[in-house]
């Protein structure tokens, strides 16, 4: 679910306070395409979101969601937005969100 190789890398590589911050603003922009998801808005630009999400999503180490976000923006990208599984998308992204927040003081304490 979680890269957490991924996690710890990008904290060493940024320092701890940075990473705080990056965790912080990836939360909030990501938090804000999912409601548009949520809400049944943003499929006239899925392909877009799926594409920011995966981005985003493999930057921090959200490893199931951007596999689920790839599958979505390929999907989109050939017309297919009906296939996307915007539901499970969201749901991986709950779970993700949860462990992550769950499990992160913990896995990356120094």
């Amino acid at each position: 679910m979680i890269d957490w190789k991924r996690v710890t890398e990008l904290r060493d590589e940024v320092g701890a306070d940075d990473f705080n911050e990056i965790i912080d603003l990836f939360l909030e922009e990501v938090d804000e395409v999912i409601e548009l998801l949520r809400g049944g808005d943003g499929l006239d630009e899925l392909e877009e979101h799926m594409h920011f999400l995966k981005g985003s999503a493999l930057n921090i180490g959200f490893s199931d969601f951007a596999k689920l976000c790839h599958i979505g923006e390929t999907l989109s990208a050939e017309g297919k937005i009906e296939d996307v599984d915007v539901d499970g998308v969201l749901t991986v992204y709950d779970a993700s969100r949860s462990h992550f927040l769950a499990e992160a003081q913990q896995r990356l304490a120094a």
